[in-house]
C-alpha cells in the first residue's frame, strides 16, 4: 500500500524548468514538498526524497492531514474518526460495590 501511496503522488509531481537551467518539482496537496536538480531525473529523485521525509515526519507527528489519493489513505483510521463530529454516547454509570 505505501508503494501504491508513493507511485500515485509522484503521479501528481509538476516539473518546472527554471531560468537558470535547473528542474524544480512539486507534488500539488503536499505543501513543502518540493526537489531540484541539474537534470529532470535528478530532480524526480529529490523530490522522492522529500517526499518520503515528509511523509515520515507526518506519520512520527501523528498529523491528521497526509492527503488522501484516490482510496488510499496513510493517516490511521483512529485519527480520520476522531476528527469527525461523532454522536455523543451517554455516559455509562459506575455502581459502588
Amino acid at each position: 500500500m505505501f508503494a501504491e501511496y508513493f507511485d500515485k503522488a509522484m503521479h501528481k509531481a509538476e516539473y518546472e524548468l527554471m531560468e537558470d537551467g535547473t528542474y524544480f518539482g512539486e507534488i500539488p496537496g503536499f505543501e513543502g514538498v518540493w526537489g531540484n536538480g541539474k537534470t529532470i531525473e535528478e530532480c524526480r529523485k529529490d523530490l522522492i526524497g522529500a517526499l518520503e521525509g515528509w511523509l515520515v515526519l507526518k506519520l512520527w507527528d501523528h498529523d491528521d492531514d497526509i492527503p488522501v489519493l484516490g482510496n488510499l489513505s496513510l493517516t490511521p483510521r483512529r485519527l480520520r474518526i476522531r476528527n469527525k463530529v461523532e454522536p455523543s454516547t451517554p455516559a455509562r454509570s459506575r455502581k459502588a460495590s
